[in-house]
């Protein structure tokens, strides 16, 4: 009778047991905020060839795959006049916001003219394409890719369509965030001068007005002389400095002075606030990995 003999690689000998212990105790390093400064520097050096510029925080977060935040990869998109970035990224989508110059983007059939100022955003699971116009550009882009590397899966573009291609010009986008403004100003003595909207879809409503299933991105403003209720979430969250004089934000009572197109990464579930001590109105973009805790039910928001 023939007998089988257990293979030296085989199933069983990768097979191990963990005791239960070991199992609840934080096992992933602890990570601190930060400022992406010298990517800044690097995307926007006047000589910078076409070319990405990534927030690698892979390090400090111990991955084996290019990550700014556990779920999140932002990066800089440099594009010199006339020329083309190509982009073929493991994400469920990707966001852009136009933070310099014009043109055109491409995803599959879809595509998108922009300029200074306008959001946009594309389904994963195809290569993107971004042309320049008459000036360089910069594209400031945060995606899922993390998330899609840690689960070991791609995007099926059948699956990936569940977020429609969607364009946000910089004119509505300056009356929305107006309105919001004007809706917190409005509360006077009861207010912190801070107003925001989420950008969203007809369909995105449907997941907690998200633009991607797994991603948040809103915009965000801070009256001069005011700063936000100190609050925490579980949600990572990236904020990239559009405009703002005097103002820094305080995170798990480390302070961190705001530049402008810099990105500050705010870990999970630490207590934090965004301070304006200028004279003029703040903004900032915020994107998160929202969507996960949102699905889960696991925000966690709450104020100090």
């Amino acid at each position: 009778m023939q007998t089988s003999r257990r293979q030296p690689d085989g199933p069983a000998a990768r097979a191990r047991f963990v005791n239960r212990d070991g199992y609840y105790v934080q096992g992933q390093p602890p990570y601190a905020a930060r400022a992406f400064v010298e990517e800044r520097d690097a995307a926007l050096a006047p000589y910078a060839p076409t070319g990405f510029v990534l927030l690698d925080n892979r390090q400090a977060l111990g991955t084996e795959w290019p990550a700014t935040t556990p779920l999140m990869l932002a990066r800089y998109a440099r594009v010199r006049r006339g020329e083309w970035l190509r982009g073929s990224f493991r994400a469920s989508g990707e966001i852009y916001h136009v933070l310099a110059g014009s043109g055109t983007s491409r995803n599959g059939p879809c595509q998108v003219d922009w300029r200074a100022g306008d959001v946009f955003c594309f389904d994963g699971g195809e290569e993107t394409v971004h042309l320049a116009g008459h000036e360089d550009a910069l594209l400031w882009s945060v995606t899922d890719e993390p998330l899609l590397s840690f689960l070991g899966l791609a995007p099926a573009r059948a699956f990936a369509r569940a977020a429609a291609p969607l364009h946000f010009g910089a004119g509505p986008i300056a009356e929305a965030l107006a309105a919001a403004q004007h809706k917190e100003d409005a509360k006077g003595d009861a207010s912190n001068g801070n107003a925001a909207f989420i950008f969203s879809s007809e369909d995105g409503t449907a997941r907690r007005c998200l633009p991607l299933p797994s991603l948040m991105l809103a915009l965000n403003s801070l009256a001069p002389g005011k700063a936000q209720r100190p609050h925490r979430h579980n949600a990572a969250a990236l904020t990239l400095v559009l405009d703002g004089e005097r103002c820094h934000s305080v995170i798990d009572g480390v302070r961190h002075e705001w530049e402008p197109h810099t990105a500050i990464i705010t870990p999970a579930g630490q207590m934090h606030t965004h301070c304006n001590e200028g004279e003029r109105l703040a903004r900032v973009l915020i994107a998160q990995d929202s969507g996960m805790h949102y699905y889960l039910r696991s925000s966690g928001f709450s104020y100090d």
